[in-house]
């Protein structure tokens, strides 16, 4: 094992930028400029639609093997065509026994693990539950990661560098993680406040992922890849609720004036690619990172939904140490998986 005395991120102690020299403009094309990713092998959930795929392209592109999980391997296929370099295997991360088979089938190709991207994620949706009877934000957004991280651990140790980026957003800002309902069992389920929480437990999970993951040179990240035109998370969202926030027209169609404001999908890609692969971040972990930089922390930032640019900087409540640890124990509970508890026994 590694040791190593760089310090956690608990409380937001490290969550201020770091210089990168990049902007909210910059593509993932720009952040990867000049590195090679020959050798490396890569997982992105989601990653062949949104910014996901994005991600693969530009990672694919550098020379790494990405392997992409997806629920739709018809639809994977169809998007993925063309590119080199890149796998596809069936998972549904709503299914424990599909996250399981796909981590089993990669453990056994002996593999190291170089860069997981936990980016899958869906918002605005109505109630659902998995077979276990967890929210499905929750459980997609979240849990997930969770149980995909702890499958995967071995080929991750194994590549003796490793980093793991899961795809928050801005949208922690909506809800505080409620660890007395969690699933919306004795409260109104609120779509957004589901999205909000699960969004949380991502920071949460990277931040105390991050500090359990040091010792095997194993360091992780959050990202929130901004306000972006042209993806798919909205699919399930009424109109109405786009055009009562003013964001589109009668027809569904986006404002020209709202657009202007918004990412592409290469900006969009930037934060991820940037955390996965920049030598600034070799000694610093579990920050939550945005316009391919660390984010500050928000003790008072004005947001505004008019201006996109203005959603930017990460909660105190989503990187307080007395929380993380929780979240990773209800975790384990949830899960049944038991997962870095000592990181001296592994």
């Amino acid at each position: 094992m590694t040791q190593t005395k760089t310090l956690d991120n608990y409380n937001g102690q490290l969550q201020k930028a770091v210089g990168s020299g990049f902007t909210a403009s910059s593509t993932a094309s720009d952040v990867i400029n000049g590195i090679d990713l020959t050798g490396k092998v890569a997982i992105v959930t989601g990653g062949n639609a949104g910014i996901g795929l994005e991600t693969t392209k530009i990672m694919a592109a550098a020379g790494a093997t990405v392997i992409v999980p997806a629920r739709d391997i018809k639809k994977a296929k169809k998007n993925l065509e063309g590119i080199a370099n890149v796998e596809l295997a069936p998972m549904d991360l709503m299914s424990p026994k599909s996250i399981d088979a796909f981590a089993e089938n990669f453990l056994a190709s002996g593999r190291a693990l170089h860069l997981l991207i936990n980016n899958a994620g869906i918002m605005w949706v109505p109630i659902r539950r998995d077979s276990r009877g967890i929210e499905s934000q929750l459980a997609t957004n979240y849990l997930g990661q969770f149980h995909l991280t702890a499958r995967l651990w071995p080929a991750m140790k194994k590549a003796n560098g490793a980093r793991v980026v899961n795809l928050s957003s801005f949208g922690h800002q909506m809800a505080p993680f409620n660890f007395d309902d969690p699933n919306f069992l004795h409260r109104p389920y609120e779509t957004l406040q589901g999205y909000g929480q699960s969004k949380t437990a991502t920071n949460l999970f990277s931040l105390e992922l991050d500090h359990r993951g040091k010792p095997f040179n194993v360091r992780a990240y959050s990202v929130h890849p901004g306000s972006i035109n042209g993806t798919e998370l909205g699919r399930e969202a009424p109109i109405e609720l786009f055009q009562q926030m003013g964001f589109c027209d009668a027809q569904g169609n986006v404002l020209p004036e709202v657009a202007a404001k918004l990412k592409t999908i290469p900006q969009g890609a930037a934060t991820t690619v940037w955390c996965a692969t920049s030598p600034m971040l070799n000694d610093i972990g579990g920050v939550y990172c945005e316009d391919a930089d660390v984010a500050e922390l928000d003790l008072g930032i004005e947001h505004r939904y008019d201006d996109p640019s203005s959603s930017r900087g990460v909660q105190p409540y989503s990187l307080d140490e007395t929380n993380a640890k929780r979240l990773w124990k209800l975790s384990e509970e949830m899960t049944g998986i038991t997962f870095l508890t000592n990181s001296s026994s592994l």
